[in-house]
C-alpha cells in the first residue's frame, strides 16, 4: 500500500472557466462517509460521482486523524450489548432506530467494505485473528484498530480502492461557498411557489479564484466538523463547520448542535490543533493523575474511573485544573505497559511526543481537554436524508440520533461507514429525477466586489471566534456566559457577512463566514437548553 494514494485517484483542478459542471451525485468531502458513498455508488458504472474536497490532497479529512480505531463485533460481542453501551453513553437522547441500524448492519459492512473490498490492514494475532481493544465506556472488546493510525490506514485504503473506478472524479482545491437550492437561486419568479430543493453547490476553485455551479440530481454533505470554532481543538484546520452552515442556509433542519464532545486527552502543546491521546491508551490501562501523582478519576465516577465516558472524564480534569490552579493533567501508560507493547499499540503517539522530548514508556504524558466531535448537525433520516429533497448528509456534519448527548468512543468512523452506504443505496433506488437545464442556474454574482480579502483581518476574527466560544460555550456553560457570547457573536457576524459580501472570495474568508455561523447556531442552541446532559453541561441548568 502507498503512503500517499490520492493520485491515484481521477484528481486535478478543473477548466478555468465559469461554466456549470454537470455530474449524477455531488459529494462534498473525501472522508469515509463520503468516500464510502462514492465507492458503492461507483457499482452502477453508469453514474457519474464527483467528489470535491477543500484540502490540496484528498486525504486530508477528519477521518485520518481518527487513532483509536472503529467499532466492530468482538468475540462473543452482540448487538444488544453495542445498542446498550452506545444509549448509555448518549444519555437518554439517543435515537433508538438508528442506534439499531448501527449495530445491526455496521460490523457487517465493516467486512465487506473495509476488509474484504478495502482491504485495510487491521492488527492480527499470530494466528491471523482479528485483534479488538476496548475503549471507555464499552462492555467488550469490540475496537478494531491498526495500530493508533487506524483513520490514516482506512482512508489510504478507500481511497486507493476508489481510484479503480473511472467513473469517480476527485476534485481537489474546490471550497463550497453555497449549496444550489431552487427556488433560492431559481431564475424563474414562479419557482417560489415549488417546494425547496438542492441540486448541487456553488464552489469555488482555490487557484483560479472563480465560482462556478456544479449541477447534480444529489448532493450529499460530507464536511466533518466544527472543532476548530474553539481556542482548543483535535481537529484539523478544514474543520470549519462550513457543511453545517451551509445547510443551515439552506433551510435544513438542524438539532443537538449544543452537544460538543470535549476529548478528555490531548496533547499539552501550543497552538489551536492539539494532538489527540487516544482513548484507546486508557482502554489499555492508561491512568490520570494529577501533576503531584495523585489518581483521581474515582471521586468523580466510583464504577468506570479512567474509563467512564469523555463528558465525564473531560468535566473531571478541567474541574482539577481550575479548583488547583494546573496548567496540565498526567496520563501514565508507562506504570501499566511495557515498553515494547506501547511502540507497538502507540507507534504515532510514541513518536509524537517524542518530538515534544516525553518518552511515554518511561514518564506520563501531560493532557488537557479539547474539542473534539459534534454530535449534533444537520438532521437526517436512516438514509442520510437531510429535510430538504435532493440533500443528503453523512458523517460528522449530520445528526443520525446515534450520539445523542454523548458520542461512545470509536462509533464515529463506523456511523460514516454506514450512513455512507445507506446514502448510496437510497439514491440508487430513486427513479432518475429530471436534469436541471444549465440555463436556469444564474452564474455567481461578482458585482459591487470592492475589497481584497485581507489575511490579518481574517486570523484576528477567528482567533477572536475562538476565544468566545471556549470560554462561554466551552466545557461548563451559564446563561451569563452565554448570553454574553450571543451578544458579541451576533456582533461579529454582521460585520463579517457585510465584508463578505463586498469582497473578492478565498477560501478563508469563506470558512470564517462559515465559522461565525457554525458559532451561532452552537451558543444559541446551549443558551436555550435548560437541561444539564451528557456533553452540554450548565452550572444553572437542572439535571436530566
Amino acid at each position: 500500500m502507498t503512503d500517499d494514494p490520492s493520485p491515484m485517484l481521477r484528481t486535478g483542478r478543473r477548466p478555468t472557466t465559469d461554466a456549470p459542471i454537470q455530474t449524477d451525485t455531488l459529494i462534498i468531502g473525501s472522508g469515509i462517509a463520503g468516500a464510502t458513498a462514492a465507492l458503492r455508488l461507483a457499482a452502477d458504472r453508469q453514474r457519474q460521482i464527483t467528489i470535491i474536497t477543500r484540502a490540496n490532497d484528498a486525504i486530508d479529512s477528519n477521518s485520518q486523524y481518527a487513532q483509536g480505531g472503529i467499532v466492530g463485533r468482538g468475540l462473543g460481542d452482540t448487538p444488544e450489548s453495542l445498542i446498550e453501551d452506545v444509549l448509555r453513553a448518549g444519555d437518554g437522547i439517543s435515537y433508538p432506530p438508528a442506534v439499531q441500524v448501527l449495530a445491526e448492519e455496521g460490523p457487517d459492512l465493516l467486512r465487506a467494505v473495509l476488509i474484504a473490498q478495502a482491504q485495510v490492514p487491521f492488527d492480527r494475532g499470530k494466528n491471523g485473528e482479528l485483534l479488538f481493544g476496548l475503549e471507555a465506556a464499552h462492555s467488550e472488546r469490540r475496537i478494531l484498530h491498526v495500530g493508533d493510525l487506524t483513520g490514516k490506514a482506512i482512508m489510504r485504503a478507500l481511497l486507493a480502492t476508489l481510484s479503480e473506478h473511472p467513473n469517480v472524479q476527485m476534485l481537489t482545491g474546490e471550497t463550497a461557498v453555497d449549496l444550489l437550492t431552487f427556488p433560492h437561486h431559481a431564475r424563474d419568479p414562479l419557482a417560489v411557489y415549488q417546494a425547496p430543493m438542492c441540486h448541487g453547490a456553488y464552489v469555488f476553485d482555490q487557484d483560479s479564484r472563480q465560482v462556478r455551479p456544479i449541477v447534480a440530481q444529489q448532493t450529499i454533505l460530507a464536511t466533518g466538523g466544527l472543532g476548530q470554532i474553539f481556542l482548543n481543538t483535535s481537529n484539523p484546520p478544514g474543520a470549519r463547520g462550513d457543511g453545517l452552515a451551509m445547510a443551515y442556509r439552506a433551510g435544513a433542519r438542524v438539532i443537538n448542535a449544543e452537544y460538543i464532545q470535549f476529548h478528555p486527552t490531548v496533547l499539552h502543546m501550543p497552538g489551536a490543533t492539539k494532538f489527540l491521546i487516544s482513548e484507546a491508551v486508557r482502554g489499555e490501562g492508561g491512568i490520570l493523575l494529577t501533576p503531584s501523582g495523585e489518581p483521581f478519576m474515582e471521586r468523580y465516577d466510583p464504577q468506570w474511573k479512567d474509563l467512564a465516558p469523555r463528558d465525564v472524564v473531560a468535566r473531571a480534569i478541567y474541574w482539577e485544573m481550575l479548583e488547583n490552579d494546573y496548567h496540565y493533567m498526567l496520563l501514565d501508560i508507562a506504570s501499566h505497559m511495557n515498553a515494547e507493547a506501547i511502540k507497538a499499540r502507540f507507534p504515532q503517539i510514541y513518536a509524537r511526543c517524542l518530538t515534544m522530548e516525553i518518552d511515554i514508556t518511561e514518564r506520563p504524558i501531560p493532557v488537557v481537554p479539547a474539542a473534539h466531535y459534534f454530535c449534533g448537525g444537520v438532521l437526517v433520516d436512516t438514509w442520510g436524508q437531510t429535510s430538504i429533497p435532493g440533500l443528503y448528509a453523512v458523517g460528522e456534519v449530520s445528526c443520525t440520533g446515534v450520539h445523542g448527548a454523548n458520542r461512545l468512543a470509536s462509533t464515529s468512523l463506523l456511523e460514516g461507514l454506514v450512513w455512507g452506504a445507506r446514502a448510496a443505496r437510497h439514491i440508487q433506488d430513486l427513479p432518475a429525477p429530471d436534469r436541471v437545464a444549465e440555463r436556469d442556474v444564474p452564474p455567481w454574482d461578482t458585482a459591487n466586489l470592492v475589497y481584497e480579502t485581507d489575511p490579518t483581518l481574517i486570523q484576528g476574527d477567528m482567533q477572536t471566534i475562538r476565544n468566545l466560544m471556549w470560554h462561554y460555550v466551552g466545557l461548563v456553560r451559564s446563561d451569563y456566559r452565554l448570553s454574553r457570547a450571543l451578544r458579541e457573536l451576533r456582533h461579529l457576524w454582521l460585520a463579517i457577512e457585510d465584508f463578505y459580501r463586498k469582497s473578492r472570495l478565498t477560501d478563508g474568508l469563506i470558512g470564517l463566514r462559515n465559522s461565525a455561523q457554525a458559532a451561532l447556531i452552537v451558543a444559541r442552541a446551549a443558551r436555550m437548553n435548560l437541561v444539564s446532559r451528557g456533553n452540554h453541561y450548565r452550572e444553572d441548568g437542572v439535571d436530566g
